[in-house]
């Protein structure tokens, strides 16, 4: 006969040390042992004969406890084992508590570390941290839609910073990709979705490329008093072309002044190559100088007590505003564009050692990136009519008018 549930409440244990079993029909029977009572189903599958355990009385009812025997006989009629089917999605669900988003994103962080700098590392996580992960970071990854990535990254659009709903956009990309990859998605919630996003505005950094204003800015900065790093890096700005975190990140062990090379490794770099810069024979005697100051430490500038820590990502940018020039007229950044304008439409050098000093990815006839030492003793020749053109900009001669090649 059918169970009830007054019959399953005053129900006791008869003291058997197996235990009593209550048959409700269709393999289903209620299990009462000294430790409480047990929804289970006998079943058979495969010619064997087997027990599903369906849950606890009375934290399970009688009405739920028939609800899961009538869903594993249709798994039954599928030819599905229902204790396989209920084990499976035991670990499908944990494996979606331990893998929401932030858990899959930041082991993706640290997977892929050694493809950037730290910096920009850090710079990704804190996006993630201030725009995705208080909207989805607690979501199982798997469960994400397309819907709810949309909105996450309408809510970074709405604010006006397209630039960075778009950088959000791609990180979630590689985020999803790296899920895919290990198994704990099936389908990436963000395909197509930066394609119908505003595109960003692309912000080029000022820079002064008219000789007459280089030269006034030259001779403002070689009389700016200062610090001895800040005054030695605010010169070497506009001298060796390279990216002002790549200058400030500067150590002694990279540099060698005898045969003028600073050989930067690939973990400083964007492009993530090693680069060569050869070093005009000022950047050598500047160097030479600075190294009485902080050769006893690693990093070349260091302007705090720390001498393993180099001065700070502003310190150029602050010095070039206390000399009356502010960031919409020229950056630390935009140094490397002023030498490439100049250099190209003025002193008429090969666009290809100009792109290759900027670390440029150039490549050659066959398609392929050269390496860090392609035509260093060009590139040297060049850098050294740089440095010098630039000294007689900054004391007033030879100035040569920049001829747009357009014109």
């Amino acid at each position: 006969m059918a169970l009830t549930d007054t019959f399953i409440k005053n129900a006791k244990h008869s003291g058997k040390p197996a235990g009593d079993k209550h048959s409700d029909g269709g393999g289903l029977y209620l299990h009462i042992k000294a430790q409480g009572k047990y929804w289970r189903m006998a079943y058979r599958i495969h010619g064997k004969q087997k027990t599903l355990y369906i849950g606890i009385y009375p934290a399970l009812s009688l009405v739920q406890a028939r609800k899961a025997r009538d869903t594993a006989k249709a798994q039954l009629a599928q030819g599905i084992d229902p204790s396989t089917a209920k084990r499976e999605a035991k670990q499908a669900s944990t494996s979606a508590a331990q893998h929401t988003f932030e858990a899959v994103a930041l082991a993706w962080l640290k997977a892929t570390a050694h493809k950037r700098t730290p910096a920009t590392a850090a710079r990704i996580e804190r996006r993630l941290q201030i725009d995705v992960f208080p909207e989805i970071g607690r979501l199982p990854i798997a469960s994400i839609k397309p819907p709810t990535m949309r909105a996450m990254l309408d809510k970074v659009t709405a604010r006006g910073v397209t630039d960075t709903a778009q950088r959000i956009g791609k990180a979630c990309e590689l985020v999803f990709a790296y899920a895919i990859g290990r198994g704990l998605v099936e389908r990436d919630a963000t395909v197509g979705m930066r394609a119908t996003m505003p595109r960003a505005k692309i912000h080029h950094h000022p820079a002064i490329t008219d000789p007459l204003a280089l030269g006034a800015l030259l001779r403002a900065m070689h009389a700016y008093n200062g610090h001895p790093c800040t005054v030695v890096a605010l010169k070497l700005s506009p001298l060796l072309l390279v990216r002002p975190g790549e200058l400030r990140r500067a150590q002694w062990s990279e540099i060698d002044l005898d045969s003028a090379t600073w050989a930067i490794p690939a973990d400083k770099m964007k492009m993530r190559n090693d680069h060569i810069v050869p070093l005009p024979a000022q950047a050598v005697a500047m160097l030479r100088e600075l190294h009485s100051l902080t050769g006893h430490g690693p990093c070349v500038f260091s302007t705090s007590a720390k001498a393993d820590r180099p001065m700070s990502e502003s310190t150029v940018a602050q010095a070039l505003r206390a000399m009356g020039y502010p960031s919409t007229v020229q950056t630390a950044h935009g140094f490397r564009a002023t030498a490439r304008t100049i250099l190209d439409e003025v002193l008429g050098e090969r666009v290809d050692l100009i792109e290759h000093q900027l670390a440029h990815t150039v490549k050659d006839a066959n398609g392929r990136a050269y390496n860090r030492t392609a035509h260093l003793p060009a590139r040297r020749t060049m850098m050294q009519r740089w440095a010098d053109y630039l000294d007689r900009l900054r004391t007033g001669a030879d100035i040569i008018q920049l001829h747009s090649k357009a014109a």
